[in-house]
């Protein structure tokens, strides 16, 4: 049995979705062997006998995964390393291998970070109710050791596979040239960019910060903050590119800006794959989060589609995903998520769509985006507040009047008249309350705000 640790210090660690922390202070690799047998003795309970273990470019990451893996073969199961990955060919991987997978990534945090993104074969997710909560309760009692042999190690190099899977699931024959400007902020786009799109003769791509470094000396991997995507705005006018992608550091999202540098909503993406995969499945369910545009399930009904509203966050996207065997589903911080990919997240499957897209019409990014834009938005603005439930209380009563209607399935959404509403929803890890709003014109989406924020951060 391995030694016992404070919940406290657990817990910090183990969060909702994944594990995340700063190496060499709550994250290392004794943590990280304890975590690698306990998730091995849940995996084997299940019948999985072997696990396939990813990285990023971050520099303490190929030291943890080898130690995931020692803690994976000590409880008797065997492991696949594929190296160098995004977390998106990591699911690839699960998928293609059935088995158990375990990414060492910290996203788009700074370089001190470090992580492990789990799932089950098929890319079927771990979460705090689905197996994350057993890891908890074990890393802190002591996990239990295996009477046993010991697994074996190999390795297997799937990037081309991945890339050839990909091209598979979206058809870019009838794609006309285009240059395209993929900023990878020296995350994992940088490796699997190449590989998938450098291939393909008809694109031209112009490449920013591909060089792997775990330091991201040029700006955050964090294409969520506006300020990350200037290089890329500014690169794409340059450039003279069709299209501008922006991969996180871990390259599971992905960020659209169109020719004349200007960001296009996570939300018109999502509504522009929707439409692609209800053309080849009509009737099809369409997954999206309670912070996308309206614009979205409008379209999916439409279009004769069935839309279902979740919570944000991916465990319960995918959840709802296996639950309802929805085509696509999508969410405003630009995962994208689809059957056809073990209902796990691609920002690379959703860039490929965005891309035939744009090659089958001979008319600009902004032309074609412009169309799956209805309402005007203010995007996530975050408040740091010291009690987020009196704060969002003290908003309901100020719109309490006004509110067409309230529900509470992530924090408050508020509808009000004329189609505005408003998602006010606490953090899971940080002292912030977190506002989404949407109207009809940009003019009263600044007056919501206004007022909004005036109560939240009084």
């Amino acid at each position: 049995m391995t030694v016992a640790r404070s919940a406290e210090s657990v817990h910090a660690v183990i969060k909702a979705y994944d594990v995340r922390g700063v190496v060499g202070e709550q994250i290392d690799a004794g943590f990280v062997r304890d975590v690698a047998g306990s998730f091995a003795r849940l995996m084997r309970g299940e019948g999985a006998q072997r696990i396939v273990i990813g990285h990023d470019m971050r520099d303490s990451s190929p030291e943890l995964a080898a130690a995931f893996a020692e803690g994976v073969t000590a409880q008797g199961l065997d492991v696949v390393h594929i190296g160098l990955a995004s977390t998106d060919e990591l699911y690839f991987a699960s998928g293609h291998l059935d088995c158990p997978g375990a990414m060492f990534t910290a996203s788009h945090n700074p370089a001190e970070y470090n992580g492990i993104k789990l799932c089950r074969a098929k890319a079927l997710p771990v979460g705090q109710d689905t197996g994350l909560g057993t890891i908890s309760d074990e890393v802190i009692a002591g996990v239990p050791a295996f009477d046993g042999p010991q697994g074996s190690e190999t390795e297997e190099d799937l990037l081309s596979a991945y890339a050839a899977f990909l091209h598979k699931l979206v058809d870019l024959s009838a794609s006309r040239p285009l240059r395209i400007a993929v900023d990878a902020g020296n995350g994992m786009g940088g490796f699997t960019v190449p590989a998938v799109l450098g291939t393909l003769p008809q694109y031209t791509i112009e490449p920013l910060f591909f060089e792997l470094d775990g330091t991201f000396p040029n700006h955050e991997a964090n294409p969520l903050d506006p300020k990350n995507l200037v290089d890329l705005q500014d690169f794409v006018r340059k450039t003279g590119a069709d299209i501008g992608l922006a991969f996180d550091g871990d390259a599971d999202r992905c960020f659209v800006v169109d020719e004349k540098g200007d960001p296009v909503s996570p939300s018109a993406v999502t509504a522009l794959v929707a439409e692609r995969e209800l053309v080849k499945e009509p009737g099809a369910t369409v997954i999206h989060n309670l912070i996308t545009s309206k614009a979205v399930p409008e379209l999916v009904t439409a279009l004769g589609g069935t839309p279902v509203r979740t919570r944000v966050g991916h465990s319960f996207i995918k959840q709802e995903m296996a639950a309802t065997g929805a085509i696509f589903g999508g969410e405003h911080s630009a995962h994208y998520y689809f059957r056809d990919f073990w209902g796990a997240d691609s920002g690379m499957l959703a860039a490929l769509h965005v891309l035939a897209a744009l090659g089958e019409k001979d008319r600009p990014m902004s032309e074609l985006a412009s169309a799956y834009v209805t309402y005007a938005s203010s995007g996530e603005i975050n408040s740091t507040v010291p009690d987020a439930k009196e704060r969002t209380m003290a908003v309901l009563e100020a719109f309490n009047k006004r509110a067409v209607s309230v529900d509470r399935l992530d924090g408050v959404t508020v509808q009000l008249p004329e189609g505005a509403w408003f998602n006010l929803r606490a953090s899971n890890t940080e002292p912030l309350l977190r506002l989404n709003v949407e109207a009809r014109s940009q003019d009263e989406v600044d007056a919501l705000v206004t007022e909004i924020l005036s109560i939240v951060r009084a």
